[in-house]
């Protein structure tokens, strides 16, 4: 009997450089933001500056204006979609991963069923792309318009309801940069003048996964996604890929010619915004976040500015009060590691706040949980 080879192991090194190499992580590039939205299948946005932060990190040239144009111009959106929570995309994937995910959305709304007794969630959703489409409303508006209509119902469970049932996208000038404004809503459809269209298979969605963020298992898509079932579409790609295992085992899948680069290739410093995709999209987030330090970027529930070095999280970042860019590691740097995290951390105010004065300076070392 012929002995079927196993598949070669991938060590936590070569995910990593791997899987920065799909990030954009390992060196800058030239493409425009909106090319390297779609390519990351959309950007982490629960807050409005993240993307802005997470494409100064991975772009050549990158001013926040290359962001802000197309959001005004209706060619970006923020919008809920993998793991219900809110992500930058371009206006294809909104229309068409919305509704990929929608079977994890009408799952959320189970959680809700006691606030939403009695609640006709067709006829609900009905009246919420009225309202919304009429002009934009705040959660606040729907909540109130909502209660007129069912006044036993639970305020917040209606307004979740109403976010899970329809595509609802945050207009402008929310999310742009230098700009304030108020959550306020409307349909996907209405704001881009364009119905949804049908949602990709999952074939080509894990395609897409893979390109961005493989070598990678199945647990590791279904993490990111926020989907269940996902097997069966990687059984079907199989002949298309290749496989590996990592060092506990876990089976891989890959493109067959997505970059895998040298274990040994440098990886410079980066400043990484708060909700960063590259750390919330595996199952096993080992290939970026050391098992030491898992759980040092979260305070509850919220994320920290965090800071990679040498590819890895290695410490955490914030400004305060537009004078200082304060740096706190969970180790020590050595001389040579410091003055690049410095370097990096000139080049990213520069970017991101030109013509602002910020000290930078090295907090204590981060011995405890934070």
């Amino acid at each position: 009997m012929t002995k079927t080879p196993s598949a070669p192991v991938l060590g936590t090194r070569a995910l990593n450089r791997a899987t920065l190499d799909r990030q954009l992580l390992l060196r800058r590039s030239p493409r425009s933001a909106q090319e390297a939205v779609a390519h990351l299948v959309g950007l982490q946005a629960q807050n409005v500056k993240p993307p802005y932060y997470a494409l100064a990190a991975r772009l050549e040239g990158f001013t926040p204006e290359q962001l802000a144009q197309p959001m005004a111009g209706r060619e970006t959106v923020r919008i809920v979609t993998m793991r219900s929570t809110i992500h930058t995309h371009t206006a294809d994937d909104a229309l068409t991963l919305r509704p990929l995910v929608q079977p994890a959305r009408d799952r959320e709304l189970t959680a809700f069923r006691k606030g939403l007794a009695g609640v006709d969630l067709d006829r609900l959703a009905v009246l919420v792309r009225e309202l919304v489409e009429a002009g934009p409303r705040t959660m606040a508006e729907l909540r109130q318009a909502l209660g007129a209509e069912w006044p036993d119902a639970d305020p917040q469970s209606l307004a979740v309801a109403a976010r899970c049932r329809l595509p609802l996208v945050q207009v402008t000038p929310r999310g742009l940069w230098g700009r304030s404004g108020q959550v306020a809503l409307t349909t996907a459809e209405h704001w881009l003048g364009r119905p949804a269209e049908p949602a990709p298979t999952p074939d080509a969605t894990v395609l897409r996964y893979l390109a961005a963020f493989g070598p990678a298992s199945v647990r590791d898509m279904q993490t990111w996604a926020g989907l269940t079932r996902l097997r069966a579409a990687f059984e079907r790609l199989r002949p298309r890929l290749r496989t590996f295992r990592d060092e506990s085992g876990t089976e891989l899948f890959d493109l067959p010619d997505a970059p895998r680069p040298d274990p040994e290739t440098p990886a410079p410093p980066r400043f990484l915004p708060e909700f960063d995709n590259l750390l919330l999209s595996h199952a096993d987030r080992t290939r970026v976040v050391p098992p030491e330090y898992r759980g040092r970027a979260w305070r509850g529930n919220q994320a920290h500015r965090t800071l990679l070095v040498d590819g890895s999280l290695a410490g955490v970042w914030r400004l305060e009060e537009d004078t200082a860019l304060v740096i706190e590691t969970f180790g020590r740097l050595s001389r040579a590691e410091r003055a690049e995290v410095t370097e990096e951390g000139e080049r990213m105010l520069a970017v991101m706040h030109p013509g602002t004065s910020y000290d930078i300076r090295f907090g204590p070392v981060v011995r405890t949980c934070l």
